[in-house]
């Protein structure tokens, strides 16, 4: 257990420190009671995110995380497409650096598959919560 992967569909974006990404993950899902099955990190641009949304969501919109759960019990398995360029570009916007804005985004489709949602202004404030927790013990 404890797959970690990262790939790159069509952008050119190596992760920095993935050991301690890849740790801190695992960190993570253990401290909410859950252990890492097979999460798949999918790295690509907005427009190849953009067809996901459109082909299985039905959603007209760019965004910057699909996660897609395939998790059973406490066992967290999963794929996660995450366009790099939503991430640099709302980085920028918040004035974030892009590892940092990248590790939210990691840690935000993770937090999914442990089960949290942000539809909801409450959920979004857990949500949040829960990142800005989880982000201080990655550093």
């Amino acid at each position: 257990m404890n797959t970690i992967t990262f790939h790159q569909e069509d952008v050119s974006y190596r992760l920095k420190s993935v050991k301690k990404v890849k740790a801190w993950i695992i960190l993570s899902a253990a401290n909410e009671a859950k252990q890492i099955g097979e999460l798949n990190f999918i790295f690509c641009s907005d427009n190849y995110l953009h067809k996901i949304n459109l082909e299985y969501l039905k959603h007209d919109t760019f965004t910057d995380i699909i996660t897609f759960d395939y998790s059973e019990g406490k066992i967290i398995n999963g794929d996660i497409f995450i366009s790099i360029e939503r991430v640099k570009e709302n980085a920028k916007n918040f004035n974030q650096t892009i590892d940092n804005e990248l590790n939210r985004v990691l840690i935000h489709g993770v937090l999914h598959l442990l089960g949290y949602k942000d539809k909801t202004p409450k959920d979004k404030e857990l949500m949040r919560a829960k990142e800005d927790f989880y982000l201080t013990l990655l550093s």
